[in-house]
């Protein structure tokens, strides 16, 4: 952990050096570089934007096709089995007929044998 903290300071230092070194010598130079550097991050960063919003866009797209199709596929099931809204509220009144009821004679007079308890 310690060579660690030690060689990012070293690192860090030879960088202020080496811009200190170009600001004293060519700062035309320096202010190109570091134009240079922020324009090629700034197209990184939007081209990295670009690319990852269309990849969970489409994530999103595939999911709302897929559930449009099943939508489709349950409503032409509906249409096809069923009559259509206007046929289905109106049913023909049909006459009801009359029940017919037979009697079924049995023994009426004869009474059964039961034990009292």
């Amino acid at each position: 952990m310690h060579i660690r903290n030690s060689l990012i300071g070293v690192i860090f230092l030879l960088a202020i050096i080496g811009f200190g070194t170009l600001l004293l010598t060519n700062p035309a130079s320096l202010i190109k570089q570091v134009i240079l550097t922020v324009l090629v991050l700034a197209a990184i960063f939007f081209i990295y934007r670009l690319w990852s919003s269309k990849k969970s866009n489409a994530k999103e797209q595939r999911s709302f096709i897929k559930a449009a199709r099943k939508s489709k596929k349950r409503l032409k099931k509906r249409q096809a089995s069923g009559k259509s809204p206007v046929q289905a509220r109106k049913k023909p009144i049909r006459k009801k007929s009359d029940v017919q009821l037979t009697v079924i004679e049995g023994k009426k007079g004869k009474k059964k044998n039961r034990a009292i308890f």
